[in-house]
Parts: structure tokens; sequence; C-alpha cells
């Protein structure tokens, strides 16, 4: 690690935290810059080379299972696609390479609430530009939304006009990655994540922003605009939380779908109840138990394995790719992932984001919260379910983007950044000045 002048109390226990992890790196001779009487330390990635070493022979001395007992997938990640990752991990994967990439981009550390929050940040050239802030969730991170930032920050390079500029900002979740990792209970859940957003972007001097959000980020994105926060102009969301509460309470009961459904909604109930009842293991071992989760800190096949299975139609890509069919994820996408949260130690802690919401609920995941201010929806087809139009305008009185596209998944940034791109160019038009 690379000394620094001064650190406060809160970043020096950041760095003890992660010191076995190998590391984060506050850029020597520099005093961070100053806003709101907050500092923000500039920030890059350095691991050592033993972590790098350590896993590859990890992921070499896996002891295997035997194979699943039925065909298909049926009984979880199959053996034959997790030991061609693992085989591509332990022989042609680079993790510099990303780490490279990742400090190509302007990189900070800053202190909010209590606890050190890490950030991406990237300024447009082009004046006028319209800030945004972009939340991840799980099992994702930073690196899901890496290929949208050139598009958005300088669109006339990408396809698009200097209006459509934006100015980025792309946060680490408490837990996550290079953030630091909450050490109480009952206090990082998504209504305070929101409300640490707002924050960050008002220390970083931005009196006018928009927010973006899936997964937890759609939990996040959502509750901020709940809570409205000085200059939150609008939000856009790609895992929209519209299901209707006489639709929920019947998935819940495990009985027939309403007689009256639209072939849309339809398909988002088929979408809905094939998660709830063969998709949800995960999401119940966290809300309840996520301390039990040694194995995935210390096995990182465990923990890809653990990864994969989020959901089924997201498996089933990440599957086809190890088999050498072209998807919007390459091999070296999927191990950027899992390979961040290895070296940074971030199972467990961003496990306990699942036990946190459970035990101090902000609602339920996919129920609407009553925002009022506007709203902008892509309803991608793959994803844990396809938002119809017809919930959005139920639950967002001021939708002011609605699309149902052709191709993309849970992890639509990362996926397909040219569509999203474009989706976050069009949602926000009208909102700019």
């Amino acid at each position: 690690m690379s000394p620094t002048s001064s650190f406060s109390p809160t970043r020096r226990e950041l760095l003890a935290a992660t010191a076995a992890a190998g590391a984060i790196s506050l850029i020597a001779g520099v005093s961070g810059a100053r806003a709101n009487g907050e500092v923000i330390s500039p920030f890059s990635v350095s691991f050592p080379q033993d972590q790098l070493d350590d896993l590859k022979r990890r992921v070499a001395a896996t002891r295997w299972p035997d194979k699943e007992t039925v065909a298909g997938d049926g009984q979880g990640v199959q053996l034959s696609t997790i030991q061609k990752l693992a085989n591509h991990w332990a022989t042609d994967y680079d993790w510099r390479k990303m780490e490279a990439r990742l400090n190509t981009f302007p990189q900070f550390i800053t202190e909010i609430d209590g606890l050190d929050i890490h950030f991406i940040h990237v300024r447009s050239k082009h004046k006028n530009a319209l800030p945004i802030i972009v939340t991840h969730g799980w099992p994702g991170s930073i690196i899901e939304q890496l290929k949208i930032i050139e598009p958005l920050t300088d669109p006339t390079a990408h396809g698009g006009s200097e209006e459509d500029a934006f100015d980025v900002v792309i946060p680490s979740l408490p837990g996550y990655g290079f953030s630091g990792k909450p050490t109480g209970s009952g206090s990082w859940n998504p209504p305070r994540i929101a409300h640490a957003w707002a924050a960050l972007m008002q220390r970083l001097g931005y009196t006018k922003f928009v927010a973006q959000g899936g997964d937890w980020g759609n939990a996040v994105t959502e509750l901020m605009a709940v809570q409205q926060p000085p200059g939150l102009l609008g939000i856009h969301t790609n895992m929209a939380a519209t299901v209707p509460a006489d639709i929920a309470k019947a998935l819940a009961g495990g009985g027939p779908p309403p007689a009256d459904l639209s072939p849309d909604e339809r398909r988002a109930w088929d979408q809905l109840d094939d998660f709830y009842k063969n998709g949800l293991g995960y999401a119940i071992e966290m809300n309840n138990r996520p301390q039990t989760l040694y194995a995935i800190v210390d096995s990182p096949v465990g923990l890809a394995a653990w990864m994969l299975d989020h959901d089924i139609r997201s498996y089933r890509m990440i599957a086809r790719v190890f088999d050498g069919e072209a998807e919007g994820l390459t091999k070296d996408d999927i191990l950027d992932n899992v390979t961040l949260y290895w070296l940074t130690n971030t199972a467990i802690s961003s496990a306990r984001l699942y036990w946190e919401n459970a035990h101090h609920p902000s609602g339920g995941f996919f129920d609407p919260r009553g925002i009022k201010i506007p709203v902008a929806v892509s309803a991608f087809p793959d994803e844990i379910y396809q938002a119809p139009q017809s919930w959005a305008e139920k639950a967002y009185p001021k939708l002011i983007h609605y699309n149902r596209l052709e191709k993309g998944g849970h992890f639509a940034a990362w996926e397909q950044p040219a569509a999203f791109t474009a989706e976050l160019r069009t949602a926000f038009r009208s909102l700019r000045e």
C-alpha cells in the first residue's frame, strides 16, 4: 500500500480491515479535495501479487463434488459450467487488466455518516452535463457500470450529441468493493444509503442531479426519490418496483394468476412466480444467516458458484458464455466481478445488506413506494420480471419514459451498454434545462 500524509481514524480502520485482501491505495502526497468541509481523497487500486497467486492456487486446488443427478440446471450451477470457469480463472484470466482499467477512471474515498464510501467520479468535458449517480446491486459491483461511463460522459464520441452529456458518479455500496464495511447492525440499510448518496452528490457540489439503479441499486434509488432530497430531478430504473398489491398477495399465496391479466402482465406473473419458487435460495440464506457463508470466503470457486446462481436467465447466459457462445458478457467480464469480491473479502459483508433489509425493512422489493417525482423505466426481457407498462403507470404517477427492450437481463448496463446508454439519454432528456 502507498502511504499518505494523513488518515482519518475511519480510513485507518478501512485500510486495516482490507489489508489482508490486498489493497487500496490512497495516493501519496495528495491532501484531498475539500467540499463542504469534508475530505475527498483520491484513490487507486493495487493488489499484491501474492494475493493473486494465492487465488490461482486455491482455484486449482478446488475439491469438486459429484456431478448433478438431473439433466439441465434444476439442481443449480452445473459442474461442467463451474469447471470451465475455474479452468479459465486458473490459467488464462488476468486481474491486472481490470485493475489497470479501474485506475483509468478518477476514483475517490470520502467519509459519510461515519463510513468510508468509495466512488468513481467522471466529469464530462461538455457544458451543462447532467449529473447522475448510478448504483449497482448484488451480485454486482461498480464493474457493472464501467462500459457506460465513456458513452455517457463523452456522447459525441459515442453516437450522441453534446446535449446528451452526463457527469457520472458510481459509488460502491457499503460492504461492497472498496467502500467501508459496516460494523454494527440496524444502520446501513437502503434508506440510510439513499440519504448517504444524496449527501455525496451535495458534497460534490451538485445542486441538481438524477439517479439510476437496478437490483439493490433500484431500492436505493427509489428510496432517494421517496425522500426527495434537494436537487433530485428524477430517477431511472432497470428493475422497477411495480407489482400491484393484489398481484403480490396472489403470488405469495401460491394460487393461480388472475384471469384478467394482459399478455404482458401474465408474462411478468410467470417470471415472478418462477423466481419466487425456484430462484430465492440465495436471498433466503442472506436474509437470515449471512454469517454462515464462511465457505464462500474460503473458496473462490464456491464464491463464483454462489454469485452465478442469482437468477436463472442470467445463469443460463453465463453458462452459454463458458460454452463459447457470444453474449453480452465475456468470460473475463464475469471473472472481473467475482475476483473483485474475492480480493476485497466482501462475500459476507455484502450479503449482510439482505439481513439489514430483512430486519429493518424498507418495504417489499417489488412493492410500489409511492414515488411523486419523475420516473423512467427500461424493462429488459430477461430481468427477474419485465415490468408491464400498465403496472409502471400505476406505480409511478409521473412516468416520463417507458420502454420494453428486446434484449438484456439483470445486469443491463454490463450486458447491453449501448442500449442502456440510449435509454438514459432518452429518459432524462425532458429534465434537462
